[in-house]
């Protein structure tokens, strides 16, 4: 790969992080007002109820039990493997050592797992939950699947025009 495509696919992983931070973090509160709003605190009483430690709860609660639109349901479900995918698809084309399925996972959830404790300590900034790891982990590394399809697509196509070339 060239050193110009190199660089942008840098900076576009950079604006995707930018935003994905945004979206994570800052959700509820601007950029701009995040340093008056820090704030560390276990004592809090809704600090057990705000947060999920129970893998797959909210999974189960949002395909199952939840009393809201559909929609709604499938929206944050989907939302948290969408918003990671590109994470899994563009890391190994930047750095070539994350150009295997299992970094690729534990890349993924090392950075979901910064998100969410970043919410966990920081409580104006959303909530811990363990399914959002899952979730996250899972979207990266459907994001490398889909890596992984288009090259072997490119390749075979490469290998068809070549054996064609071959043939004439």
């Amino acid at each position: 790969m060239n050193k110009f495509i190199k660089i942008i696919l840098l900076l576009l992983f950079c604006f995707y992080l930018m935003i994905l931070t945004e979206r994570i973090l800052f959700k509820y509160l601007p950029v701009q007002q995040f340093i008056s709003h820090f704030e560390i605190n276990f004592a809090r009483d809704d600090w057990r109820r705000s947060n999920n430690f129970i893998p797959f709860k909210t999974i189960i609660f949002y395909l199952l039990l939840a009393d809201i639109n559909f929609d709604i349901r499938i929206s944050n479900l989907a939302g948290n493997i969408i918003g990671f995918m590109p994470f899994g698809f563009l890391l190994p084309l930047i750095v070539k050592k994350y150009d295997n399925l299992k970094s690729i996972l534990k890349a993924t959830f090392i950075l979901s797992l910064t998100y969410e404790l970043l919410q966990l300590l920081l409580f104006q900034l959303g909530s811990f939950d363990v399914d959002d790891l899952i979730l996250n982990t899972l979207g990266g590394g459907l994001g490398y699947l889909v890596l992984k399809i288009i090259r072997l697509v490119f390749d075979l196509k490469n290998k068809q025009r070549v054996n064609t070339s071959r043939m004439n």
